[in-house]
C-alpha cells in the first residue's frame, strides 16, 4: 500500500524527486488540483498544475516566462547552492529553453529546417539498420536475463543521435550517461553543473570542427551551421546550446517512451493481443503510452511576471510555475471516466494528452521521438514475440521520477525457455 502525500508543516504538499509509486504520486497530485502549492527537495517551493486545462493554459500564456531573471527565489539567494534539480532549468540566455517572446521566435525560426518532419523522415532506413543491428547483438543471449534499458532502449536512441549529428560511436556511452545524471533529482551538491559544462565543452569543440569542414559533413550539426535567414544565423554558441537541449528531448525522452511502452503492453496482456491482431495500431498505444506514463513526469519552471490568478489561486509576481505532465494525465474532464484515466486503454477515443508541452515551447524533438518508437517497437516485438519480464513488474526500480520516468534497469528475458 502506497504512503499518503506527505506535507510539510505548514500544510505544503512534499513533491520527491523518486517516490515509492510513481502513478499512486500522479493521482496525489491531480486530486490536490488544479493548481497547488509544493515543496521540492532543498526547500524550494512553487506553484504546479496537475490538471489537464489549467497546465494548456498556463502553457500558452505569455505572462509566464522562462528566464530565471523572474524568479524571485533564485534571484534573492533562497535557492540552495548547488541545488540539484537546477540541471534541469535553463539559465543561458543561448539556450531557446531560456527565451520567450521575439528571442524564442527567431531561434525557432532558424532551427526549423533541421527540426522540419522531412529532415527528421530522412532518418528512417537508418533507424531500421540500427535497430536491426542492435536486435542482431542480443540473439546470443536471448534466452537469458539482460537490461533491455542498457542493451537496447539506450543504445538504439543514442545511435540514431549520432548519426542525426554525426557523434563518433565510441562517444555515446560517455554522452548518455551524463545526461542521465544531469536529469536525476538525486545528483551530488553541485554535480549538475559540473555536467552541464562538460556538456558544453563536448558539443563547443565538435561545432569548431564541423565548421571549419562544413562542407565535408551532411548532418543535424550542419544543417544548424548553415541555417540563416535575412542575414541572420545561430552563433556557435546558440549551436552548441541547441545540439545539448536536443539530445536531451531526442535520446532521454525516447528511451523513457520506449521502456514505458514496452512495461505497458507487458503489464496489460490484453491489449498487447490486441495490437497482435491490429486491432489497435502502434501509433495508437504510444500515444496511449504517452498519456499514461509520459516520459516527462514534470516541466520545471517558468515564472510569472505579474500577479496571475487562475484556478481559484493567485500566483504572485516572481513565483515559479512547474506543469506536473503526470498528474494531468489522470484528467476526468479531459479523458473521461469510461475507460477511467488510471487505466492504460489504446482504444481510448476522448482527450488528447499534452505530454510533448504545448504552445510556444512545445517540444521540437517531438517528431523524432514518435518516428523512433514506430520504427523500434514494431522491430523489437517481431524479433522477440515472447519478451517477458525476468522480475515482476512491481520490483522494477524507479532510477528519476520528478522531470522524467526512467527505470533504473529493465530485465527481461527476449526468448522465454518452454
Amino acid at each position: 500500500m502506497s504512503c499518503p502525500m506527505q506535507h510539510t508543516d505548514d500544510g505544503v504538499p512534499l513533491l520527491h524527486a523518486v517516490p515509492d509509486d510513481v502513478q499512486a504520486d500522479r493521482e496525489r497530485f491531480y486530486q490536490a488540483g488544479p493548481l497547488t502549492r509544493v515543496e521540492l527537495p532543498g526547500g524550494v517551493r512553487a506553484w504546479a498544475t496537475t490538471h489537464h486545462e489549467v497546465s494548456r493554459a498556463t502553457l500558452n500564456d505569455p505572462r509566464f516566462v522562462k528566464s530565471v531573471d523572474h524568479w524571485d527565489d533564485y534571484q534573492s539567494g533562497r535557492v540552495p547552492e548547488g541545488w540539484p534539480l537546477m540541471g534541469t532549468i535553463p539559465t543561458d540566455d543561448s539556450n531557446m529553453l531560456a527565451l520567450d517572446g521575439a528571442a524564442h521566435r527567431r531561434m525557432r525560426r532558424l532551427i526549423a529546417s533541421p527540426f522540419s518532419a522531412r529532415r527528421v523522415e530522412r532518418l528512417s532506413p537508418r533507424i531500421e539498420e540500427i535497430t536491426s543491428r542492435a536486435l542482431d547483438a542480443l540473439e546470443p543471449r536471448s534466452g537469458q536475463t539482460l537490461d533491455l534499458k542498457s542493451e537496447f532502449t539506450f543504445r538504439v536512441p543514442m545511435g540514431v543521435i549520432g548519426e542525426l549529428y554525426g557523434v563518433a560511436e565510441s562517444e555515446y556511452a560517455q554522452l548518455g550517461e551524463m545526461y542521465a545524471k544531469l536529469f536525476s533529482g538525486t545528483t551530488e551538491e553541485g554535480e549538475h553543473l559540473e555536467i552541464y559544462g562538460a556538456l558544453f565543452r563536448f558539443f563547443s569543440e565538435m561545432v569548431a570542427r564541423k565548421r571549419a569542414s562544413v562542407d565535408e559533413h551532411d548532418d543535424f550539426t550542419t544543417d544548424l551551421l548553415r541555417a540563416g535567414e535575412d542575414g541572420d544565423a545561430l552563433s556557435d554558441a546558440e549551436i552548441t546550446i541547441t545540439l545539448l537541449t536536443v539530445v536531451a528531448a531526442g535520446h532521454e525522452t525516447t528511451v523513457n517512451l520506449l521502456n514505458n511502452v514496452v512495461r505497458a503492453l507487458l503489464a496489460h496482456p490484453d491489449q498487447l493481443a490486441m495490437l497482435r491482431r491490429g486491432e489497435v495500431t502502434w501509433e495508437a498505444v504510444i500515444e496511449e503510452t504517452l498519456r499514461y506514463d509520459p516520459p516527462n513526469n514534470v516541466m520545471m519552471f517558468r515564472f510569472a511576471t505579474e500577479d496571475v490568478e487562475i484556478g481559484g489561486e493567485t500566483i504572485r509576481k516572481g513565483e515559479a510555475l512547474m506543469t506536473h505532465y503526470g498528474a494531468a494525465t489522470r484528467d476526468r474532464e479531459e479523458f473521461g471516466e469510461d475507460p477511467h484515466p488510471a487505466v492504460f486503454d489504446p482504444t481510448r477515443t476522448r482527450g488528447r494528452h499534452i505530454s510533448f508541452g504545448y504552445g510556444p515551447h512545445i517540444c521540437p524533438g517531438a517528431p523524432l521521438s514518435r518516428l523512433e518508437a514506430r520504427i523500434i517497437l514494431p522491430m523489437l516485438f517481431e524479433r522477440f514475440p515472447d519478451l517477458r519480464l525476468a522480475v515482476p513488474d512491481e520490483e522494477l526500480q524507479i532510477q528519476a521520477a520528478l522531470s522524467v520516468t526512467s527505470l533504473r534497469e529493465f530485465p527481461v528475458v527476449l526468448r522465454p525457455r518452454p
